[in-house]
């Protein structure tokens, strides 16, 4: 991509409201921003880079390519930059929604409608209220319906030609008085889709349809002197009246209004909604945005608006904020300072500032958590084993000789509590012939802490040796040799009590078997063990591999290492041609290596 040259750039942009797009050298949209005059907001950007903070600034410096689409209203320019930012997703853009997947109340468009939940929209399948940020009001609706009407819950298709074919048969929730019968025809269709339109109003909201409904069903039912069937009509509108007294009413007076309030802090904005219908709070939802550049409060509130109200399908013509709007948003922004509305606007910033706290607070403790559990185990092994530091690196040593071949050490390391897998050593020991675990720790130790001296790389703050007094005692000669001893702590876990030796001191140490610092300490011993057996196991399987190579004539130790080294088995051995062999280890010896194959293969 060529040279950016931004004059040359906006001398192109004009003064007319619309969305602009900023792309880097990749070509991908790293910003997508509105204006109500696209040459003033765009020109700012990179003529006044003193009053930018640091990630505008950062911004800017990735600009190659610049974008922009005029539209007719500041309106229209939020509605674009709301579905841009959906579709590009840029890196310095906050994003308008969350990574909950909320659900929504489906009223299916069928024959016999069903009430579902779900959390994937089709308008093409239903009518789709929601979504239930908060799952108990949307199941006591549910629960609610459930006790009013006979909704049935099968997922027959229950075409007129496939009722009156006697394609399905009624079920167990007919016969409990949970459904009437549609699949046997024994409810008409007219009759169910009058108790789904009162479902339709109650989703909305609106209760009101519903109890006239219910109480006209009653009068009906008493005038044909059906006064048991009157009865139940009459407890429905009572379970009505119930779910109304317990909904938050506000005052009828105020009809449909959408509620917004802000509350802000250098890193996030926390911005909570109230969708009022009928005087009546149906729906609430309180988000955290996380910052990525210097929105304003503003900015931030009107982008919300828009996403909040198309999430919800709201179409008040009253918005209620805490904050004043200098944005056309097709409904009257209002800022009450007194009266209900001022009521209204109190309980929705209550709710965002409990929601800040509580967001706060949760960082807060995890961040806690999370620094003071390691803290607190290294501060009780620095106090149980009465160290000088905290034992923040521990570098543990361990042997293993199976059945007294192919002896090896490992050494792993600890940083914070917690394993630094890059850090870990093996060795394979060179001094010392046959099974001597001795011999094998002062090896060990010495080849070491010799090159951590050499290297510069920093001693540990503790040093654990997998093993008794003798293992201890070794490991401290070593550090004796290297002038090391007294500098490092340096202690012993034997196996059999778990008992902690410390160096010239006969009588161990016996820490709570349930404390949290031997536990540290066990782990570490056990992940050396573990570590030390998986590379002793890895020597025996390589040498008795070469062993079984040795067999053949003109194959000596280092012939058979360089054919495994590079053939990775000895079956790949055994099955490349003759050529490959010859390349690696010459044609004779690979002569007498294919007679060999052929041998024990007859």
């Amino acid at each position: 991509m060529p040279e950016f040259d931004y004059k040359q750039e906006l001398a192109k942009v004009p003064h007319e409201p619309g969305v602009y797009r900023y792309f880097d050298a990749t070509g991908e949209v790293i910003y997508v921003g509105k204006a109500k005059d696209l040459k003033n907001r765009v020109s700012s950007y990179f003529t006044n880079s003193k009053g930018h903070d640091r990630k505008t600034l950062r911004l800017v410096s990735q600009i190659r390519k610049i974008e922009f689409t005029i539209v007719n209203t500041e309106f229209d320019a939020l509605l674009l930059e709301n579905q841009l930012i959906k579709r590009y997703q840029p890196k310095f853009n906050i994003l308008l929604r969350d990574d909950k997947t909320y659900p929504f109340v489906c009223v299916t468009n069928e024959h016999f409608p069903r009430v579902v939940t779900t959390r994937r929209i089709d308008r093409k399948l239903g009518t789709f209220y929601g979504p239930f940020a908060n799952l108990k009001p949307m199941y006591t609706v549910l629960d609610m319906f459930s006790q009013l009407f006979t909704i049935r819950t099968c997922n027959y298709n229950l075409a007129p030609e496939n009722i009156e074919a006697g394609k399905y048969k009624v079920c167990l929730e007919y016969h409990i008085g949970n459904c009437k019968g549609p699949c046997e025809g024994k409810q008409a269709e007219e009759d169910y889709n009058s108790d789904i339109e009162q479902v339709h109003h109650i989703l909305k909201g609106n209760l009101k349809p519903a109890q006239e409904y219910f109480k006209n069903q009653m009068v009906e039912a008493a005038n044909d002197l059906a006064f048991e069937q009157a009865q139940k009509y009459k407890d429905k509108m009572e379970v009505l009246q119930r779910f109304q007294s317990k909904s938050t009413v506000v005052n009828p007076k105020i009809a449909d209004a959408d509620v917004f309030s802000i509350a802000s802090d250098e890193v996030s904005a926390y911005i909570n909604f109230m969708k009022v219908v009928n005087g009546t709070i149906v729906q609430t939802h309180t988000v955290e945005i996380k910052k990525k550049l210097d929105e304003t409060d503003q900015d931030l509130m009107a982008m919300m608006i828009i996403e909040f109200r198309d999430q919800y399908g709201s179409q008040a013509k009253e918005i209620i904020s805490n904050i004043p709007l200098d944005v056309d948003l097709k409904a009257e922004v209002t800022v009450p300072q007194i009266g209900d509305k001022k009521k209204l606007l109190d309980m929705s910033l209550k709710n965002v500032l409990y929601f800040r706290r509580e967001r706060q607070e949760r960082a807060a403790a995890e961040a806690t958590a999370n620094a003071s559990k390691k803290d607190r185990v290294l501060i009780r092994l620095k106090q149980d084993l009465q160290l000088k530091t905290l034992p923040n690196r521990i570098e543990c040593f361990d042997n293993s000789n199976i059945q007294g071949t192919n002896p090896v050490s490992a050494m792993v390391c600890f940083i914070g509590g917690k394993p630094a897998n890059k850090e870990y050593r093996h060795f394979s020991i060179k001094t010392v012939i046959g099974p001597n675990d001795f011999a094998s720790m002062y090896e060990v130790v010495t080849r070491r802490y010799t090159r951590v001296l050499t290297e510069d790389t920093g001693l540990p703050d503790l040093i654990v040796i997998d093993g008794g007094k003798g293992q201890l005692s070794a490991a401290c000669d070593a550090l004796k040799d290297l002038d090391l001893y007294g500098k490092v702590p340096i202690i012993g876990i034997a196996k059999r009590l778990e008992e902690i030796y410390f160096p010239e001191d006969n009588l161990p140490l016996y820490i709570d078997k349930k404390s949290e610092s031997l536990k540290l300490i066990q782990r570490i011993r056990d992940e050396a063990h573990r570590f030390a057996i998986t590379y002793h196991r890895d020597k025996r399987s390589r040498n008795s591999l070469i062993s079984e190579l040795e067999n053949v004539e003109g194959v000596g130790k280092k012939t058979a290492a360089k054919l495994l080294k590079h053939f990775k088995g000895v079956t790949k051995i055994r099955e490349a041609s003759f050529d490959e062999v010859a390349e690696v280890v010459g044609k004779d010896r690979a002569v007498k290596l294919k007679q060999y194959f052929d041998t024990i293969e007859q």
